[in-house]
């Protein structure tokens, strides 16, 4: 399950990512795209780079200043043959995106 905990852009930073060479919108909040956590750090998506295997996010932790952080893409995929990447970033605490969704089938017969 995915953290809920939601940031709003700030202004000063918003205007500082649509000045950047990429053709860049955002939104005007993100949420957390870590697993459900209740202290630490936050890390929403905002946008890719441009530039092959990075994303730009939003950091926060708590009420402090947001600030904006250029991440290399999370590697590891998920098991299997068509096994899904992980949207995160490399390096990341918690679950992979495609852990959450992972569930155990019991087998009737």
């Amino acid at each position: 399950m995915r953290c809920t905990h939601w940031r709003r852009v700030p202004f000063d930073l918003a205007r500082e990512v649509q000045e950047m060479p990429a053709d860049t919108c955002i939104d005007r909040a993100v949420q957390c795209q870590l697993s459900v956590h209740d202290d630490g750090q936050h890390s929403g998506l905002l946008t890719d780079t441009g530039t092959y295997g990075t994303a730009l996010w939003l950091r926060w932790h708590g009420t402090e200043e947001a600030e904006l952080v250029v991440l290399p893409d999370c590697p590891v995929t998920a098991p299997g043959p068509d096994g899904e990447g992980c949207c995160l970033f490399a390096g990341h605490a918690q679950q992979h995106i495609w852990e959450d969704a992972l569930k155990e089938v019991p087998c009737t017969n």
